[in-house]
């Protein structure tokens, strides 16, 4: 499967500030294979190091840390020779091995010239603390995007059309139909890439489902096994909860809703926990959509989507039969899936700041988001509805503020398609999103 992501390695590559590399990301989301095919596509030679199959290898960061050592008694262990620039060096699984983590400080000071690249679960968990800072580069993996699935399913060329699109001009109805007929099926599989291999090799989605089981049995044990041990069920918790919150009219995290005595104080830790693992992404409220947003958000009060649409599927009991009525997916549990969708599209696209805003029980803007110094407002609808309440009430309250040029849009299931002031967005085409930046300076809202 052909990554977006590839690209950001080939930049690691490149870059004449490269620094040993450290790619993060939950279990099964494709670490190890998108490493071996990038060294076996980009490099002469490559050593693999997988610390949970092969525990012996610690033993070779044991002694002490010195890169020459340690590159000498790799060469002689794997009959080989490691070549600077040439030969990747992959340590996979490397949260099993604190000391090989560490070693990455010693190959940037003294050996940088060698690429070094280390992956696993739970590294975000991992680092938080003690670890060398300006040492090394991050990268962060997530399950497939919905472009990416669509590459996947042989459907490039409708990728190709979506990101070639200069203005909001509505697809011919043959191509809308079948990209929503294609979201259905990527609601149902999500991104994680065995879900995806499971469905091209037997288009049987009830495959797909036992697979997405075994995906989430497995990170029940990623709880028992990595987690302190005085938060593994406030963890457990936390996550079994994720699907019923998203049901909820109001999205926001409810603690009550775990248990009634629930209190923030005793969950603020899990939470980070799982955010840290890459499970879970948050958005936190904001009152004043004002830059920076994050300076104006309320910690205190936030949403919680879980990483992948099709696990959220799964965990929520969904039959895949429901691909089969009409519309119905996009507006089952109260939209939840189409909102955790949208909020996995912006995040994936590097809006690693989510927020929402709402308006004493007036009004509700689902997400906001700045980039370029600009702020965007963006409402999701898990239908065809034209509403825009909340929107207008946004824009009469703060468009002063932005010198009038706020732009407002929507996703939904209409096409694409001007309305006053507002762009409509496709849900599959969200990802562009806020590709289309008009002023609307003589344009009245309708």
């Amino acid at each position: 499967m052909e990554r977006e992501f590839y690209q950001k390695l080939l930049q690691w590559k490149e870059s004449s500030l490269r620094k040993p590399l450290v790619l993060r990301g939950a279990r099964q989301v494709g670490k190890t294979y998108i490493l071996n095919d990038f060294a076996k596509r980009e490099y002469t030679d490559y050593i693999y190091l997988n610390f949970d199959e092969n525990p012996h290898f610690g033993s070779f960061f044991d002694e002490n840390l010195d890169p020459d050592r340690i590159i000498k008694e790799l060469n002689i262990y794997f009959k080989t020779t490691i070549k600077p620039g040439r030969t990747l060096i992959i340590l996979d699984e490397v949260q099993e091995c604190p000391q090989a983590l560490a070693s990455l400080k010693y190959f940037c000071e003294k050996k940088n010239e060698y690429h070094v690249a280390a992956a696993g679960s739970l590294l975000g968990v991992k680092l938080t603390k003690g670890f060398p800072v300006g040492k090394i580069n991050f990268l962060d993996l997530a399950p497939l995007n919905f472009f990416e699935f669509l590459h996947a399913v042989g459907e490039s060329e409708l990728v190709s059309m979506l990101e070639e699109m200069q203005h909001p001009i509505a697809l011919s109805e043959i191509f809308h139909n079948k990209l929503v007929t294609l979201l259905k099926y990527y609601f149902i599989i999500g991104g994680m890439p065995e879900a995806v291999s499971t469905y091209l090799k037997t288009e049987n989605l009830e495959q797909v489902r036992s697979v997405q089981k075994e995906i989430l049995d497995a990170y029940v044990l990623d709880f028992a096994k990595h987690a302190p041990k005085e938060d593994v069920i406030k963890i457990m918790a936390i996550w079994d909860s994720v699907p019923n919150q998203l049901a909820k009219e109001n999205k926001k995290f409810i603690f009550s809703a775990i248990r009634k005595s629930a209190r923030a104080r005793e969950f603020e830790t899990s939470i980070e926990w799982l955010k840290s693992a890459g499970l879970i992404i948050k958005a936190n409220h904001i009152s004043t959509p004002k830059l920076p947003l994050d300076a104006y958000s309320d910690k205190q009060a936030f949403k919680v989507f879980l990483l992948d649409v099709g696990l959220l599927g799964a965990m929520s009991r969904l039959d895949p039969v429901v691909i089969l009525e009409k519309d119905q997916l996009f507006q089952e549990f109260k939209g939840s899936l189409t909102e955790n969708f949208v909020a996995l599209e912006l995040h994936n696209k590097h809006f690693e700041g989510l927020y929402y805003w709402t308006s004493e029980g007036i009004a509700e803007v689902d997400f906001v988001i700045s980039t370029d110094q600009q702020i965007f407002p963006l409402e999701v609808k898990a239908g065809f509805s034209k509403k825009k309440k909340s929107l207008l009430v946004f824009h009469d309250k703060f468009s002063k503020e932005e010198n009038d040029t706020l732009v407002l849009s929507r996703a939904s299931l209409r096409n694409f398609a001007l309305d006053g002031k507002i762009i409509n967005y496709p849900l599959y085409a969200i990802s562009l999103f806020p590709c289309f930046r008009y002023t609307f300076l003589n344009t009245s809202i309708k």
